[in-house]
């Protein structure tokens, strides 16, 4: 517990997962029935645009119950802002980044490479000599500090990471300009099942317009790079059927997260059949490690044991426990970077399909489901701390009760086998996390 001392006087400004949100149910609005005339179609008409456009201004501008939802509409905002000036050095950089050490390494554009999957896969990349550039926008879900911290490390290992958004076109183009790319690696991504109610715009602008952004750019490019992306397993949503296997129904998402990530997936399906774009997606199950995301429960409990403030456990509408299928980072990384080896180039060029191309899905999860419980336990175990905990029902904010990865597809296609448990991959976080922020001033996160 000696060890633990330096770090907890800057614990209470790490930020808890964003909470409920609960709409009003008033409202000042009066329903008619209206039965329609022409003479009234031109007033209909206008209240219809009137209508559809006070909706768009309640969703983007109004004022959040949560302040980290308006930074995230702040930082929306910036990242459609033009792209700064990029002049000759900055390409050199760019290209000298993304060149791979050996002939026959590959050259990746990361998105969401100061992210935390992101951040790892690059390293991932970087040291098996291939050329890694990075692109991130750096918005404020979570701690931004963190995210420089992260791309500290990749600059530390000859990574550059751009700062910019993955909806301009602009800075898109000139980097497919200025770099051929073999692959592209799309981590970038609005995460999080519950802020999805507090900034639901947040994520239709990251994980479709923004996916959709990228395809744009990756069509046109000549060649065409091979694309692995970051899907999910929170689109399997509320299907019962366990383990969930790549060919079990995906039409039935619990939350507006799951939503756009299985609307990714239909929408690299098009691309794929029309521009004949290679594309292979990647459904994560409860990733956890070092420098991951403050908004995940091993993150907060491990911050909230520490301050001795009590923990919420959610048990099943029956009494039953919520279990996860943690997924230690490296292992990630591997079939990651296992689907990258094994996939096929794209057949069209300059937007034009000269051929069918590969189109590919895999879970990649631990198969082993753990009570969140247990998860409590071993943290306690690790941390020397007791928790104070209270067991509530589960909201319904989103959140399913289990996830259980098949990943016989994977290991078949990808070589992917995971061989990190639960308590030695936390182990390594606490490690980490013990070190990051014991060795940090006080943080204004």
């Amino acid at each position: 517990m000696t060890q633990l001392k330096p770090i907890l006087m800057h614990l209470d400004s790490i930020p808890s997962t964003p909470g409920k949100f609960k709409p009003d149910k008033s409202s000042p609005y009066n329903l008619y029935r209206l039965r329609f005339h022409p003479t009234l179609f031109p007033r209909f008409t206008l209240w219809s645009f009137f209508f559809i456009f006070f909706i768009v201004l309640l969703i983007f501008f109004s004022s959040p119950s949560n302040p980290t939802a308006g930074n995230s509409r702040r930082s929306l905002k910036n990242s459609l802002s033009p792209s700064p000036a990029l002049g000759p050095n900055w390409e050199r950089r760019v290209r000298a980044s993304a060149r791979p050490r050996s002939k026959t390494g590959f050259t990746v554009l990361v998105t969401g490479a100061a992210g935390f999957v992101g951040t790892h896969v690059s390293l991932g990349l970087k040291r098996r000599g291939d050329g890694v550039l990075g692109l991130d926008n750096f918005n404020q879900y979570y701690d931004v500090g963190l995210k420089k911290a992260r791309q500290s490390l990749l600059e530390r290992s000859g990574i550059m990471v751009v700062k910019g958004d993955i909806n301009d076109a602009v800075l898109l183009r000139k980097l497919f300009d200025a770099v051929a790319f073999t692959h592209v690696m799309h981590m970038a991504a609005q995460a999080g099942v519950r802020y999805a109610m507090q900034n639901p715009g947040s994520y239709v602008h990251s994980n479709i317009a923004g996916f959709v952004s990228l395809l744009e750019a990756c069509k046109m490019a000549n060649p065409q790079p091979s694309i692995v992306w970051a899907s999910s397993s929170s689109v399997y949503g509320l299907n019962s059927k366990v383990p969930f296997s790549e060919k079990d129904r995906t039409d039935q998402p619990a939350s507006l997260y799951a939503a756009t990530k299985k609307a990714g997936e239909e929408i690299a399906h098009t691309y794929n059949h029309i521009y004949g774009l290679s594309i292979t997606g990647l459904r994560f199950f409860t990733v956890y490690g070092p420098w991951g995301r403050p908004d995940m429960a091993y993150f907060f409990f491990t911050k909230d044991i520490l301050r001795g403030k009590e923990i919420k456990i959610f048990e099943t509408s029956d009494q039953g426990s919520v279990a996860r299928d943690f997924t230690y980072v490296d292992d990630v990384v591997k079939g990651c970077l296992g689907a990258l080896d094994t996939a096929k180039k794209s057949t069209g060029s300059g937007g034009k399909k000269k051929g069918a191309a590969q189109l590919r899905i895999f879970n990649l999860g631990n198969t082993k489901p753990v009570p969140v419980g247990r998860l409590v336990s071993i943290l306690e175990k690790l941390l020397k701390v007791k928790a104070k905990k209270k067991v509530i029902q589960m909201p319904r904010n989103g959140d399913v009760p289990f996830t259980h990865a098949n990943i016989t597809l994977a290991h078949t296609e990808l070589g992917y086998k995971p061989t990190t448990d639960l308590e030695m991959g936390l182990k390594k976080f606490v490690k980490w996390y013990v070190s990051y922020y014991g060795s940090k001033k006080k943080s204004s996160w």
